[in-house]
């Protein structure tokens, strides 16, 4: 992929079709974090076809889509009630990243939950994504002193 390709994308709602795109792009984006999981902590990062189906029908999930229709990125949300959502899964393929892809699947989910009336988004991430906690907090996100355990890993809520 060229340098001009990374550049060019656009961001929809996901489609069937694009399964096989967003389990290969968590599978890359998350790759170099795997020793840092558990396994099954992992398998609930990455997915398999059959959780994928259910995150589809269950949350919104976008994905950033490059010129050549290849998934270079991906985030999901919900809303947990009138007032708050809920981001998931963000990944963004390891030769697309830093190129703006996360901020707009972030603004994009934003947009929606706002739509819906959300006034307050949630996350959770876990210790060894510091990258994923300067960018959220770049972006107005902050912990909220919650840590729970995830498959014995340690997640950081923030919002």
């Amino acid at each position: 992929m060229s340098t001009q390709a990374k550049l060019s994308f656009s961001i929809r709602k996901a489609r069937n079709e694009d399964c096989a795109g967003i389990l290969e792009c968590l599978s890359l984006a998350f790759a170099p974090y795997r020793s840092e999981y558990t396994p099954d902590a992992y398998l609930d990062t990455v997915l398999t076809p059959e959780t994928l189906g259910k995150r589809l029908s269950r949350m919104s999930v976008f994905v950033a889509i490059d010129v050549s229709e290849q998934v270079i990125g991906t985030i999901a949300c919900q809303v947990l009630d009138r007032r708050e959502g809920y981001l998931r899964g963000m990944a963004v393929r390891p030769e697309c990243q830093g190129l703006g892809v996360s901020q707009q699947l972030l603004e994009r989910t934003e947009a929606e939950l706002a739509k819906a009336g959300c006034r307050t988004i949630i996350l959770n991430t876990t210790e060894p994504l510091k990258r994923a906690v300067r960018f959220y907090e770049k972006n107005g996100f902050r912990p909220t002193g919650t840590v729970r355990e995830f498959f014995r890993n340690a997640g950081i809520s923030v919002q």
